[in-house]
């Protein structure tokens, strides 16, 4: 059975390009052989994540996450099953919003930054799917 899981975290010690990349690598390389797929969005010190896949497959994912040290204020935004991916072709697609238009962030909350923390967990899931849409997630599976 499928799962789609979205959550929102905030980085523990202020975010850098290392911490990022080694989330990224980390991701790229083991989630293949979990069945996982999905984006990682970053703003600022915040980071919202999907991650599909099994259901048990994800549910290990997160609790691994809730306790990663990187990670604090850990909160689950969506959660569903699903008949297919919606993000099947990347085993972890990065989404840098500070290359985007502002206003697309500012169609889906009160100010033009990425606070999935204000917003109801459908909105950053509407935000996902136009990131999607407009081609604004990088690093594709090949």
């Amino acid at each position: 059975m499928l799962v789609n899981l979205l959550y929102a975290s905030r980085v523990s010690a202020g975010i850098n390009g290392e911490i990022t990349e080694g989330i990224l690598q980390q991701s790229r390389e083991k989630n293949p052989r979990l069945g996982i797929t999905g984006i990682l969005c970053q703003g600022g010190d915040v980071f919202m994540q999907v991650l599909e896949g099994g259901r048990l497959a994800v549910n290990e994912l997160y609790n691994t996450i809730v306790r990663d040290a990187r990670h604090q204020q850990v909160l689950l935004l969506h959660y569903q099953e699903v008949s297919h991916r919606r993000f099947a072709g990347w085993t972890m697609g990065h989404v840098r919003l500070d290359r985007i238009n502002p206003s697309l962030l500012l169609k889906y909350s009160e100010r033009p930054v990425l606070d999935p923390f204000s917003v109801p967990g459908s909105a950053s899931m509407a935000l996902l799917e136009e990131l999607l849409g407009t081609a604004q997630i990088i690093g594709r599976a090949g």
